[in-house]
């Protein structure tokens, strides 16, 4: 399974979004610092969930990096994060 498959699979699970659009940015990033070849090690993640709700943005990251901890230490090198409650804007 692909890795971007993966975080979707475990976001979907773990928060019930409402809108979720998880994004391989990785071959924007080859030749840098933690690119591999075959890539998926650079992602940006767009989410809105009720979980966030009430939540200040550091929470909300906190909140994400935890669930998505193995994939992190197990080579996904960036995540770009923005996560919203409904009713805030688009992203």
């Amino acid at each position: 399974m692909r890795t971007v498959d993966v975080l979707t699979q475990k976001l979907a699970d773990t928060f019930a979004p409402q809108s979720l659009n998880v994004v391989d940015e990785s071959h924007q990033h080859e030749g840098h610092a933690g690119a591999r070849p075959g890539g998926q090690t650079h992602f940006r993640v767009y989410i809105v969930s009720e979980a966030f709700k009430g939540k200040t943005r550091i929470d909300r990251h906190r909140m994400i990096n935890q669930a998505l901890a193995d994939d992190l230490a197990a080579g996904v090198h960036a995540l770009a994060i923005h996560a919203q409650a409904p009713g805030e804007g688009s992203i």
